[in-house]
């Protein structure tokens, strides 16, 4: 596993994180908590030290906790998320920020997650949703520097509304915050064009979501494909989105002239050449998954030529909404 740095905090994260979402046994469909446990394991013995939980993830600070505590020997940096008072996602224009993080609100969520995780501390504490308008206003800053002071957390981040890299920009530049997560993938690649930079220019940390495009860039979805009664996916998949989906992979795959099943390492090949990225949080709910994937930390790149092609795959869509 190769490693690098989280932003300017000294934080050193392993470039292949986990997406610990689909552990949590509400959204995401399948997931058993005896092989989340195997799962969590098999990744910090393949060594991943960053996980990436969530108060609104179900029972995922729960089990993300216990496997962290089963590995006391072990340095497991653990990030959890503080969802919006207004309960909103994303965050529309027009809010204060009393109404999505005021500084009570916050520290009430920070403490939920601690007793839930049987934690003493996380490593990275998010916010769940993020205004560019709430720069320079509110309590919240202040609220995370006595948070950071009493040691409860390390860092502070925002995770970027969905597909709106740029809606974080000003926070970047204003130092007042030490890592972003924001989707980026072959898709969505807008990040690279300002967000990215800024990031890199500021020492501001980047982790990455959905490179996966929360399955369409792993192959396995064609147009045929349902999903449980019950799962998320059947949402974001709806209609007529999986045949679009499997025929722009199909596309991807016959202009690099790779292998139908390589699309997946190659999405992620493709989010780790970028410079500016720390790491990356692929969901991993199984052993299988976690081997996969933590076998492509090798240090290889894709090349100059791949992600020129690859460039002109971009997709601006949002199957969120």
């Amino acid at each position: 596993m190769r490693y690098r740095e989280l932003g300017r905090g000294g934080m050193s994260v392993s470039e292949i994180g986990y997406g610990a979402w689909g552990i949590g046994e509400s959204a995401w469909v399948g997931a058993s908590e005896d092989e989340s446990v195997r799962a969590l394991h098999r990744a910090i013995d393949l060594g991943v030290n960053f996980i990436d939980t969530a108060r609104g993830y179900g029972e995922s600070e729960r089990i993300v906790g216990r496997v962290v505590r089963e590995r006391a020997g072990d340095e497991v940096l653990v990030a959890t998320k503080v969802p919006p008072k207004n309960r909103r996602w994303p965050a529309p224009d027009g809010l204060d920020p009393a109404e999505t993080f005021p500084g009570e609100h916050i520290r009430d969520s920070l403490e939920t997650s601690l007793r839930a995780s049987g934690l003493d501390h996380f490593d990275v504490l998010q916010f769940h949703v993020w205004s560019d308008e709430w720069v320079g206003r509110g309590d919240w800053l202040e609220t995370v520097g006595q948070l950071k002071q009493e040691g409860k957390i390390r860092l502070f981040g925002v995770s970027i509304n969905d597909h709106q890299p740029d809606n974080a920009l000003a926070l970047v530049r204003s130092g007042a915050v030490d890592c972003v997560q924001v989707i980026y993938n072959v898709f969505d690649q807008a990040p690279a064009d300002a967000l990215l930079p800024a990031c890199e220019e500021h020492g501001v940390g980047v982790i990455v979501r959905v490179a996966l495009d929360e399955g369409g860039l792993t192959g396995r979805i064609t147009a045929g494909t349902r999903f449980p009664e019950g799962d998320w996916r059947n949402r974001y998949f709806r209609g007529d989105r999986p045949a679009q989906v499997e025929q722009r992979v199909a596309a991807i795959v016959a202009d690099l002239g790779i292998a139908p099943d390589e699309i997946a390492e190659t999405a992620l090949r493709f989010v780790l050449s970028s410079p500016a990225v720390s790491t990356v949080i692929p969901g991993m709910r199984t052993v299988r998954n976690v081997e996969r994937n933590t076998a492509l930390s090798d240090g290889r790149p894709l090349t100059a030529d791949q992600l020129s092609v690859l460039a002109k795959h971009r997709w601006q869509r949002n199957f969120y909404s």
